[in-house]
């Protein structure tokens, strides 16, 4: 009891001189000042509306139609609504980038450590012997030295460097953060698009076979008025040629929808070889999608939202660069017990503590920190205007998917018409060749003409859907920067907006 007592009693002791050195660093920290520019974000032309804004689109009602998280929803697909909802969950590249995205924030932590002293303690024991005829010998030849040594390490945050770091670190980690959303996105919108491909390819393959139908049953026609006496082997021969070149063209429509199917398939995570796409035309028109204000879009792009935060971190890395021009501290405090017999090893009178400090400046490098701090702003003001760039890149591509759906719009009504007109030119042409009027040359004519334009109506629905994903992902899909600051660097899984 009387040991232990001894032990409290020296520890009491000790942690006031620890306590000393780490108050002495704690006020050197809250009166030093972080060097460097303060960030502000640099300004980008903005336009004030949309060239191509829709006619049809009434920013007093915008509630019904706002993009939000599960932006695929507004296309009311049950089968594309289950495709999506597998992405967050088994797409490779997205669990990649979630990775770079954890890596950041430990980056966060790490540097965040520096903000606070290092603790070190051991124990160590020695027994030396010293030679008796060692000059001034005391005449004592054996002794022991037992030590348990607290150390701290601690470098006051004078300059802002540890700040500055910290900043450019948040601000890395937050940069990975919206490249995740970006990666987010685009698999979400690379996925609508490989659907709604394979949607038009369908509704292509349905056609096709339609038209193999109707001419086996020309050609059976024609077989038999060539029996009967009335049509040439040249017309059955010609039959039978649009026959074959309509069948190879439908198993050519099947082949590129297998490649969609499979793209598919490795979007949410699944071997091509087990996945399979049910068979469902294209029914669909695209809906009506807000653009909203162009001022707006500089939040709702995690793409923009990424080069922004890389600005921020180069910017803070610039006063890391300044901080280097002032002296470095360092306090380095030390106590603990040191005895020569393990009996009082711990005892009162054993106790030691020392409190250092000290001051370092760089004299003279060569340019150095010169070099480093033009270097700081040279990458500065190389993230300034890839921002400028991808601010005008991302106004480009709301302006071009705006007028594709536009003009894609007046080319289907006028598309419509063509077939409509192409289908009662091929009923006038049968008539005719039946009425023996007019040769199978014509007949063929209009066919071609007729097919051709009903796969282009088709194929004009489906750009009109791929055109409507792209816009939705040149809007960022419902995304908004706000989600960057309210996401803690210590959590582990952000949170999907809109999930």
């Amino acid at each position: 009891m009387i040991g232990l007592r001894s032990t409290r009693s020296a520890f009491r002791e000790l942690v006031p001189s620890i306590l000393s050195g780490a108050l002495f660093a704690g006020l050197m920290l809250v009166s030093g000042c972080a060097v460097g520019p303060r960030y502000s974000r640099p300004s980008a032309p903005v336009p004030t509306d949309y060239k191509e804004t829709p006619q049809n689109w009434k920013p007093a009602q915008p509630a019904d139609q706002t993009l939000r998280g599960k932006w695929w929803e507004i296309y009311q697909d049950p089968q594309l609504n289950a495709l999506e909802e597998k992405i967050n969950i088994s797409n490779q590249s997205l669990k990649a980038a979630q990775a770079q995205f954890d890596q950041a924030r430990a980056t966060v932590r790490y540097n965040r450590a520096d903000y606070y002293p290092t603790i070190t303690a051991g124990v160590s024991a020695t027994r030396e012997r010293l030679s008796e005829n060692r000059p001034l010998a005391s005449g004592v030849s054996t002794t022991n030295d037992l030590i348990i040594p607290v150390d701290m390490s601690y470098e006051p945050d004078v300059w802002g460097r540890v700040r500055r770091t910290v900043e450019a670190a948040r601000a890395d980690a937050q940069t990975t953060l919206a490249d995740l959303e970006s990666v987010r996105l685009s698999v979400h919108a690379e996925l609508g698009v490989d659907y709604f491909q394979a949607r038009e390819l369908d509704a292509e393959a349905q056609l096709l076979d339609s038209t193999v139908a109707s001419y086996s049953r020309q050609l059976e026609l024609t077989d038999n008025r060539y029996k009967g006496g009335v049509a040439s082997q040249v017309d059955v021969a010609q039959a039978q040629t649009q026959l074959e070149t309509a069948r190879a063209q439908a198993i050519d429509v099947r082949q590129q929808r297998t490649q969609f199917e499979h793209a598919i398939a490795v979007l949410i995570g699944e071997p091509a070889s087990t996945f399979s796409l049910p068979v469902a035309a294209l029914n669909a028109t695209p809906p009506v999608i807000p653009p909203g204000l162009p001022s707006e879009l500089l939040e709702r792009r995690p793409d923009i939202a990424a080069t922004e935060r890389q600005m921020a971190s180069a910017n803070a890395r610039i006063g890391v660069a300044k901080a280097a021009y002032f002296p470095l501290f360092n306090l380095s405090p030390s106590a603990g017990f040191e005895s020569t017999t393990i009996a009082n090893w711990l005892s009162s009178p054993s106790t030691f503590a020392v409190v250092g400090a000290s001051a370092v400046v760089t004299a003279f490098d060569v340019g150095r920190r010169r070099a480093a701090s033009d270097q700081a702003r040279a990458a500065y003001d190389q993230t300034v205007a890839n921002y400028r760039q991808n601010v005008l890149t991302a106004y480009q591509e709301v302006e071009d998917n705006l007028a594709a759906l536009r003009l894609l719009e007046d080319e289907s009504n006028t598309e419509a018409a063509a077939v409509a007109a192409a289908e009662h030119s091929l009923a006038l042409s049968n008539n005719r060749y039946k009425g023996g009027v007019t040769t199978y040359l014509e007949v063929i004519t209009a066919q071609t003409t007729a097919l051709a334009n009903e796969r282009t109506a088709v194929q004009i629905s489906g750009r009109r859907m791929v055109d409507s994903v792209l816009l939705i992902k040149a809007l960022g899909g419902g995304w908004n920067a706000a989600s960057l600051s309210t996401v803690k660097m210590e959590s582990r899984t952000p949170v999907p907006p809109g999930q």
